[in-house]
């Protein structure tokens, strides 16, 4: 088909759900217009530049390139789309609300003249879509979020297992349409309300960290019992009531979504009435679980004065260079606080790193960071690490000790290596450090 028969797309914000947003419904063969404020990024966009880390959108962005327009001018956004999907970031606030300004400000420049629709992807509180359709008499509204995750972001908009589309009845032929842009990828669609739609996707990330924070708990539980969490997970994860997803230990969830979703909906939940006593307990632990690292430090190394840790990973997971709410700026503090020489090690986040991690040292390999450490903590999951040569590791380090905070190398490998190896939840292996 075409490019020309099929709807142009508007796209406001060019952040990394809209660059994906905006690549994608290219590949589907639309035309589409990307506006974002500033000029800088939109300038480099149309050279062809892509400064976000995520597999696949670059070769995505170069193959439709003739599709797509990057802009800073509203005006010819609306003159070339007539769906528009808001795409622009909803940090939390100080309070731990979420930060609207950003969508308050592309309803102040929009124009309610009842041939637009507006499509919010954008996280966004319950309630938030009423306000908008108040502000904007004239133009049409469906809640449409995004359930992408960093890393897979192209794949998961391509194969979702779900599109929501929220609306109110009268506009319905708006939310047809959405439905109608995403029906080729397969994917259930879920026409509900527009709150109903909010809540979703609040609810559903608020679920997933739940499940991380509960199987964190469990780990813990197993380090003093002296199961494996491994088999418990796996075990547990074979009944269908269950299933296997987010069921893998660590040392805490970060990134863009879960912590701000999880204190979204809690305050949510708060400013309406009621006190929601379990996010309560996800957050705690979530936040306990960065620390506990420390405690397994100390365990081997008593006092962590003068020794030199390095932390093989920074970004809050692999294949992404997201440093929002990532581990490593909790567990680097903490051992700078305990005193402890801290070095690091990322395959592509440090230069975002460098500015949120004062006073660590950053090294070009692995390898580098493990000379001469007392210890080593896997904070990120990286498929290089696994195949590192740790017989090389061991022999660099001044005591091959590590922690592996995602319980993601070959215990046994590291073992024959000379490491003390210690995970989450999982029995010791190793020799003791003397």
């Amino acid at each position: 088909m075409n490019s020309s028969e099929k709807a142009p797309i508007g796209v406001i914000g060019v952040g990394w759900v809209g660059l994906v947003t905006a690549a994608c419904f290219a590949e589907l063969g639309h035309p589409v217009i990307a506006r974002d404020v500033m000029a800088e990024k939109v300038d480099s966009l149309n050279r062809g530049e892509v400064t976000i880390h995520e597999p696949g959108l670059g070769e995505l962005i170069l193959k439709n390139k003739d599709r797509l327009t990057f802009t800073t001018d509203m005006d010819e956004l609306l003159e070339g789309a007539k769906l528009l999907f808001v795409c622009v970031d909803t940090p939390p606030t100080y309070s731990g609300d979420a930060d609207l300004s950003r969508v308050r400000s592309v309803v102040a420049d929009l124009r309610a003249d009842g041939d637009h629709v507006l499509i919010m992807k954008s996280t966004v509180p319950a309630g938030t879509g009423e306000t908008i359709r108040r502000d904007l008499p004239g133009m049409a509204y469906v809640s449409c979020p995004e359930f992408l995750k960093e890393g897979s972001a192209v794949e998961d908009f391509l194969h979702p297992d779900r599109v929501v589309v929220g609306a109110d009845p009268a506009d319905s032929e708006a939310a047809a349409a959405v439905a109608a842009l995403y029906e080729p990828l397969g994917g259930e669609i879920v026409l509900t309300d527009i709150s109903s739609a909010e809540m979703i996707k609040l609810a559903s990330n608020a679920y997933l960290a739940t499940r991380i924070s509960f199987i964190n708990e469990i780990a813990n539980v197993c380090e003093e019992v002296g199961a494996d969490v491994g088999e418990v997970a796996r075990g547990m994860g074979l009944d269908d009531r269950i299933g296997p997803h987010f069921l893998r230990p660590g040392i805490g969830f970060g990134g863009s979504c879960f912590p701000k979703d999880v204190n979204a909906l809690k305050l949510l939940a708060g400013n309406s009435g009621y006190h929601f006593q379990l996010l309560n307990s996800v957050i705690e632990v979530n936040e306990l679980q960065k620390r506990r690292v420390v405690s397994k430090l100390t365990k081997h190394l008593g006092s962590l004065v003068g020794r030199r840790v390095a932390l093989l990973g920074l970004a809050f997971k692999p294949d992404t260079d997201d440093m929002r709410e990532a581990s490593s700026l909790v567990l680097s503090a903490r051992l700078r606080g305990e005193g402890a020489e801290v070095v690091a090690f990322d395959p592509v986040a440090m230069d975002n790193a460098r500015s949120l991690l004062p006073g660590v040292e950053m090294k070009e390999t692995a390898l580098a960071a493990l000379e001469n450490a007392d210890a080593a903590v896997l904070v990120t999951e990286w498929s290089e690490f696994r195949e590192l040569d740790w017989d090389g590791a061991a022999a660099r380090m001044r005591r091959p000790l590590i922690i592996d905070g995602r319980n993601f190398l070959d215990a046994d490998k590291l073992h024959e290596s000379g490491f003390t190896y210690e995970g989450i939840g999982r029995p010791g292996v190793g020799t003791e450090t003397e």
